[in-house]
């Protein structure tokens, strides 16, 4: 079933955040696939944090390709030599000023991938701490916000959290914290 690449051209190079490319293909039947684009990405990480009151910690922050606010997971790009834990770690970091003691690795699942090439990898975090202020980078506003677990799951049934593999974040490790059930 996997396409054979003929040929690759790259049309636009930002890296690392934007790399655009045309690919020519062709199927197992044979048929010829003569332009196929792709965009190229590095893999990204979210984390779902408890705090100790079982109270989750999301962050609100402007995006600009959708002109508002959106609420998040603490989370971002894996930089290059970097393993998704430790990218987790350090934007949550970055992000809210907590760090994490304990985590377990969710899965991974992939925005749109008939597009993009890369996937997002999901952590659920507990005991964590806030030991220091937020380093932001220049382009990020980013207020830490704390939400009950019935305040998000009104958020999830209200489109409050509207990128989408934040809200699949969510739903992992919700799963995951036996919040929610398959036969619900």
């Amino acid at each position: 079933m996997k396409w054979e690449v003929l040929s690759s051209e790259y049309l636009t190079k930002h890296p690392p955040y934007f790399i655009s490319r045309k690919d020519v293909c062709k199927k197992p039947d044979g048929t010829l696939i003569p332009s196929y684009y792709v965009v190229e990405l590095p893999p990204s990480v979210l984390v779902f944090a408890l705090v100790k009151d079982g109270k989750v910690l999301m962050i609100e922050q402007y995006r600009h390709p959708v002109s508002g606010i959106s609420i998040e997971l603490p989370g971002g790009f894996v930089d290059e030599g970097e393993t998704a834990l430790e990218a987790a770690k350090r934007e949550m970091l970055e992000e809210t000023g907590y760090v994490f003691s304990h985590y377990e690795y969710l899965g991974q699942v992939a925005a749109n991938p008939g597009v993009l090439n890369n996937f997002t990898h999901m952590f659920l975090a507990k005991n964590i701490e806030r030991i220091q202020p937020q380093t932001l980078e220049r382009s990020e506003e980013i207020t830490v916000k704390l939400y009950t677990v019935q305040e998000l799951f009104d958020l999830l049934r209200s489109n409050g959290i509207i990128q989408s593999l934040h809200a699949n974040g969510c739903f992992y490790a919700l799963l995951k914290l036996g919040k929610l059930k398959w036969d619900q």
